[in-house]
């Protein structure tokens, strides 16, 4: 993890210095130390990959998440482009690293390069694994042509999913299911959390809602937690197409809109945390 708490700590240190004289108050050390046993990944598609592998670049959520958050490590296994669907064509590929839509740029071939990572002493065994993905599936329909394919009630009905092969699971629901049961699988003490995608200008906003909804209903029976960015991170897709706020683009946050998503997502994930 590279963002750096070195300037946070000294200040915390001056400030009980000088308002205590007695060193570091326990409420301020409690506050640095609060998740510093912690192991952090997060796969996902641009808006988390813009943030850099190691979190320290302010374009984005990942790098003010990371600093405010503090934990013994992060690392962002995110890249632009990616979906959670598959196609027909998605194989296992680990090597593959193209900022573009494509068959293997999926979550599956991120969770492949975690557990690769993991085995081979690269990455700690992590605490918490957040997924933020869905905008490219509501994007690219014609690319992904089966993602509404299948209700969440149907996905759950496949029988030993976890031993399909990729190119078998084709929607989204399906896609949000057997990702997480693979990560589950391998990392049973892992706290997981499923961030729906953002409202933005490249698709409508009932398309990312449906999105939101089917990823939180998956969310619900799979047991793991969800955050819906659609409706309480700060791109507002009718604001964005008026005029480019805290995105560079209408998709991706430029830094202010990503210090504002990553504070909002600090906040939604210490609560629940907390539980």
């Amino acid at each position: 993890m590279k963002c750096s708490i070195l300037p946070s700590l000294a200040l915390l240190y001056l400030f009980s210095v000088f308002s205590t004289g007695a060193g570091m108050d326990q409420t301020a050390l409690g506050l640095v130390k609060s998740h510093s046993d912690m192991h952090v990944v997060v796969l996902g598609d641009s808006n988390s990959s813009i943030g850099g592998d190691e979190c320290d670049q302010p374009q984005g959520w990942t790098k003010w998440f990371c600093e405010l958050f503090r934990p013994a490590s992060m690392h962002n296994y995110a890249r632009s482009g990616a979906t959670w669907t598959n196609t027909t064509l998605t194989r296992h590929n680990e090597t593959e690293n193209t900022p573009l839509l494509g068959n293997n740029n999926v979550i599956y071939n991120q969770v492949r390069r975690l557990f690769t990572a993991y085995d081979n002493g690269i990455q700690p065994e992590p605490h918490l694994i957040i997924i933020a993905a869905g905008t490219n599936d509501v994007w690219f329909t014609k690319s992904r042509p089966h993602v509404f394919d299948d209700t969440p009630e149907r996905a759950f009905q496949i029988k030993d999913i976890t031993q399909l092969l990729p190119s078998k699971v084709l929607s989204l629901a399906a896609a949000v299911r057997y990702n997480t049961e693979l990560l589950r699988s391998r990392f049973p003490q892992a706290r997981i959390i499923l961030l729906t995608p953002m409202q933005c200008t490249a698709a409508s906003n009932q398309q990312t809602h449906r999105a939101g909804e089917l990823i939180a209903e998956c969310a619900g029976l799979l047991g793991v937690d969800v955050i819906r960015q659609d409706t309480i991170c700060c791109i507002d897709r009718d604001k964005e197409l008026q005029q480019h706020i805290y995105t560079i683009d209408g998709i991706h946050t430029n830094p202010a809109g990503a210090e504002q998503n990553g504070r909002i997502l600090y906040d939604a994930i210490t609560k629940i945390l907390q539980h």
